[in-house]
């Protein structure tokens, strides 16, 4: 049976479709008056994108994009979390090196142009924790608010990758230099809503019971303004940020295949207890001498 999204926001959009083959749609999706909500919706993983959850999310893109009906996007979380970020352990499938290789870069690739090629007005509420690639994919919609519960984490340097979703570039644009360096680099800051949006990586930072009524305020703002014109978070370049997209993609698959990425995997997952997962990629430090030398 079809339900409603629902979030620990207060407000509940009447409801319109949901995407997934689950038992628990991994997406909702619900209209009011033309602004169409999609609520990430696994809470119990945190939201966190595998491959499934990243399919629901394009679907519902591709749905938003192609409807007449809908004029604007809320992209939001349920549960407590916005986002943990990509499921790593369940994402990378065992193949020949150099097939892994080309399934990352296009992956990676596929998820940041999701959001860059969408034609219509898309604002990321951010409901709490949002980590990686959920960080980098919320800068490059129009529109950024977020709770007072919520944090930004882009740990590429702990783990041994390098920034994608256009960071390296982007998040220079949105913050300078030095708050950049600080959240791309050994530092790792984790900003907070509050900091997030007086570094300038979101827009406004606002009550957590308000999040979806000031997300639904600026969007309809946008629809109201004749002089409205769709832009990353003010960068209107889409091509030049797919250039980098690209670009950071390719390095992102070369990273994710370093002895320094798969151990800080199998250390993590390690002292998460998922002794399986982290043993799969101990096996590929130990073998990677002789399945390197198939990479492109």
């Amino acid at each position: 049976m079809l339900r409603a999204a629902t979030t620990s926001l207060g407000r509940r959009p009447a409801a319109r479709r949901l995407l997934s083959t689950t038992k628990e749609p991994l997406t909702l999706a619900s209209d009011r008056d033309g602004v169409r909500t999609v609520t990430l919706n696994n809470p119990s993983k945190y939201n966190g994108w595998n491959q499934a959850m990243l399919l629901s999310v394009h679907t519902q893109f591709v749905d938003a994009a192609q409807d007449d009906a809908v004029k604007a996007v809320i992209l939001t979380g349920a549960g407590d979390y916005y986002c943990a970020g990509v499921d790593l352990a369940s994402s990378l499938t065992p193949m020949m090196p150099a097939a892994l290789h080309e399934m990352i870069y296009r992956s990676n690739k596929k998820v940041f142009d999701t959001f860059l090629d969408f034609p219509k007005p898309l604002c990321v509420a951010v409901n709490g924790p949002n980590i990686g690639a959920a960080v980098t994919t919320a800068t490059l919609a129009d529109g950024v608010v977020a709770s007072e519960r919520a944090t930004f984490s882009t740990p590429f340097a702990r783990l041994g990758v390098t920034p994608e979703g256009c960071s390296s570039v982007h998040f220079e644009y949105l913050m300078g230099a030095e708050h950049a360096a600080r959240m791309l680099g050994d530092e790792g800051w984790a900003p907070t809503g509050a900091e997030a949006a007086a570094a300038g990586l979101v827009d406004r930072c606002v009550p957590h019971d308000e999040l979806l009524d000031a997300a639904d305020a600026v969007v309809r703002g946008w629809l109201a303004d004749p002089a409205y014109a769709k832009a990353h978070r003010g960068f209107a370049d889409t091509a030049a940020l797919k250039a980098v997209n690209e670009r950071e993609s390719r390095d992102l698959a070369d990273a994710f295949l370093s002895t320094k990425f798969l151990r800080a995997q199998a250390d993590f997952l390690s002292s998460k207890g998922k002794t399986r997962p982290a043993l799969a990629f101990k096996v590929l430090i130990a073998t990677r001498p002789a399945w390197s030398l198939l990479l492109p």
